[in-house]
């Protein structure tokens, strides 16, 4: 019997391959096609190391982007760049962010997806490596939904921390820790965690007391 959490599980991956489905078919008639970009995106981030870049990432991130969609003026370029984001994954590498823009850019071109939009997916794609102020205002909006995982409430926050230790478990703590703590003091080091006022207003104050709780836990 599947107990709740895989049946959550099982009907977020059925939402998104949904989500996914149609929007691949709005550009490729192929069904076939739009079946197999799904399973291989599907694959990828059901593998056995992720515990936090899983299909639970996607579905967080796709509602709070729901939320704020009449914001976004390009919504399936937003979509791509949110189910492709992640899809190479290796908490080894640095090149996450690069590979999987490559990897969107060959399947989106595969649908027939223009070319001018499916490099903006990669840039913003690419813009989830340092959260930085975009020219692009939906991709402030991407990578501010990206972020919004900092501000879960503590208990959330706790599983968060976890699971993202869980991906680096290669790492001993001796190598971990101070790696980690270079990366919240970058980011309490930002001037705005959120570039949009949306995010900035609900989400800033808890996200940066999250961050140095964590610290002072390192």
């Amino acid at each position: 019997m599947m107990n709740i959490h895989n049946l959550a599980i099982h009907y977020s991956t059925k939402m998104l391959q949904s989500i996914f489905l149609q929007l691949a078919r709005n550009y490729s008639p192929d069904k076939t096609l739009a079946g197999s970009l799904w399973a291989e995106i599907e694959q990828h981030y059901s593998e056995a190391g992720r515990h936090y870049h899983t299909m639970s990432h996607l579905e967080h991130l796709y509602e709070e982007l729901s939320v704020v969609k009449n914001n976004i003026s390009d919504w399936d370029t937003v979509l791509f760049s949110l189910f492709y984001h992640d899809v190479i994954y290796d908490p080894t590498a640095k090149d996450n962010e690069e590979k999987s823009a490559e990897l969107a850019e060959k399947r989106l071109l595969e649908t027939g997806f223009p070319e001018e939009r499916t490099a903006r997916c990669m840039n913003q794609i690419l813009a989830t490596k340092k959260h930085e102020m975009s020219a692009d205002p939906d991709a402030n909006y991407f990578t501010d939904a990206d972020l919004s995982t900092l501000a879960f409430d503590w208990e959330n926050y706790r599983v968060y921390m976890q699971n993202v230790r869980r991906e680096y478990a290669v790492y001993a703590d001796v190598l971990y820790n101070p790696g980690r703590k270079k990366v919240l003091e970058q980011l309490l080091g930002m001037k705005r965690l959120y570039k949009t006022d949306h995010f900035y207003d609900r989400y800033e104050k808890q996200a940066r007391e999250n961050l140095r709780r964590e610290m002072e836990l390192l």
